[in-house]
């Protein structure tokens, strides 16, 4: 089972460095991994997508709990919450496909970024299911080149100080 574990950590140099460090000594493969400043500019946040059984997790969040700079960390993958991906897809585009190309852009409600002669680059956000839908629909095209963010994801709902029973986050001890 993949697991979203949304975790935060002071904003110090060194400390995704440390994060991925754990996960690779311990064997542990990391599927997507983003991390950036929250609202707060020292502290960061980390949405760590790894696959494993709970007991896996729980050992994970064993481990990153004995690292200084992480403040929290929490299994969402059980409870209501939005993510998003972006990707930037570059695709070879003969002007007779252009017309074929910006439709489908349209009908996944993304953009072209960069216009070349003879490609376009599109960017597209989404969940999982979306941006791998466009991808396939771009495929026939030609696909030069193409990155991918990973996954970001926040609960759904007002986040406050008390959690109350419709809303909990699951807290990995």
């Amino acid at each position: 089972m993949r697991h979203t574990l949304a975790v935060t950590v002071e904003n110090n140099p060194g400390v995704l460095t440390r994060v991925a460090g754990l996960f690779s000594r311990r064997g542990f493969n990391i599927d997507s991994l983003a991390v950036g400043r929250t609202e707060n500019p020292r502290v960061s946040r980390m949405t760590i997508i790894v696959e494993g059984d709970d007991m896996v997790v729980e050992q994970v969040a064993k481990q990153l709990h004995k690292l200084i700079d992480v403040i929290k960390i929490s299994d969402i993958t059980r409870n209501a919450y939005v993510d998003r991906e972006l990707v930037m897809i570059k695709v070879h585009a003969e002007p007779s496909a252009r017309a074929e190309i910006m439709q489908l852009v349209d009908i996944f409600r993304a953009r072209i970024v960069d216009v070349g002669p003879k490609t376009l680059t599109i960017e597209v956000t989404g969940d999982e299911g979306k941006i791998d839908a466009i991808e396939l629909s771009l495929r026939p095209f030609g696909i030069k080149e193409l990155v991918r963010t990973g996954k970001i994801a926040m609960l759904r709902g007002v986040k406050n100080s008390a959690k109350n029973n419709s809303q909990k986050e699951e807290d990995v001890k």
